[in-house]
C-alpha cells in the first residue's frame, strides 16, 4: 500500500532499506492495509457503498415494515434487512417501523459492512466489486464474509476465483434457496463489471 511506505520513508529521513521494506511487506501481509494505516495514524481512503449499491441490497432485501422471520431460520428483521437496531437491541417479532426509521436503519447498518469490507480486503476494488462485496457482506454477516474464502482469494489477487465463491453463499438453513441464487448472481455480475 503506497501511502505506508510513503509515511515509513518520511518517518526514516527518506529512504528505506530492503530490510525495512521486507519487514513492512510481511506486517501487511499479516494484516489488512487499512489497518496497518491505522496503526500508524494514517488516514486512507475507505470506499463507501455508491447508491447503485444501495439499491441492489434494497431490491433484494424488499421493504418490510413489520418484523419478520427472515428464510425462516429465526432472524427477525425490519425494514431492508436489519436485524439489530442502531441501539444495539435485536429486532423481534411484533416489532414495526416507519419508512424513515427503515432508512435510518439501514444507512446505520451500511457503516458495518463497508467497514467489514474495507477492513478485510487488501487490494484495490472499483466501485463495482466494492458494491458487490458490501451486499454479500450484509446478507452473510460480517464473520463469515471476513473468514470467506472469497476474501481470501480476492487478497490473493485471484479475482476471477473470487467471484466464483459468491456462487457458494446460496444456502439458508442448510437449504438452497432461489432468492439467494438470484441474489448471488447480480452481485457476481457486478462486481465481474
Amino acid at each position: 500500500m503506497q501511502v505506508i511506505f510513503d509515511f515509513l520513508r518520511k518517518i526514516s529521513g527518506g529512504k528505506l532499506t530492503q530490510k525495512q521494506v521486507n519487514a513492512a511487506n510481511q506486517v501487511i501481509a499479516n494484516t489488512t492495509g487499512s489497518m496497518v494505516a491505522n496503526m500508524l495514524g494514517i488516514a486512507v481512503d475507505e470506499m463507501s457503498v455508491s447508491n447503485q449499491g444501495v439499491d441492489l441490497i434494497c431490491d433484494f432485501e424488499g421493504k418490510r415494515l413489520a418484523a419478520y422471520d427472515d428464510d425462516g431460520v429465526g432472524v427477525w428483521t425490519i425494514g431492508f434487512g436489519t436485524t439489530i437496531y442502531p441501539n444495539g437491541i435485536k429486532v423481534k417479532k411484533g416489532d414495526t417501523c416507519t419508512l424513515d426509521q427503515a432508512k435510518l436503519y439501514m444507512a446505520h447498518d451500511l457503516k458495518k459492512f463497508e467497514q467489514a469490507v474495507n477492513g478485510a480486503v487488501n487490494i484495490p476494488l472499483n466501485q463495482n466489486q466494492f458494491d458487490a462485496l458490501v451486499s454479500l457482506a450484509y446478507n452473510i454477516g460480517t464473520g463469515a464474509f471476513n473468514k470467506s474464502t472469497l476474501v481470501k482469494k480476492l487478497n490473493a489477487g485471484d479475482i476471477r476465483g473470487a467471484a466464483d465463491q459468491f456462487d457458494v453463499w446460496i444456502n439458508a438453513g442448510g437449504k438452497r434457496m432461489q432468492g439467494l441464487v438470484n441474489r448471488r448472481a447480480r452481485e457476481k455480475a457486478l462486481f465481474l463489471s
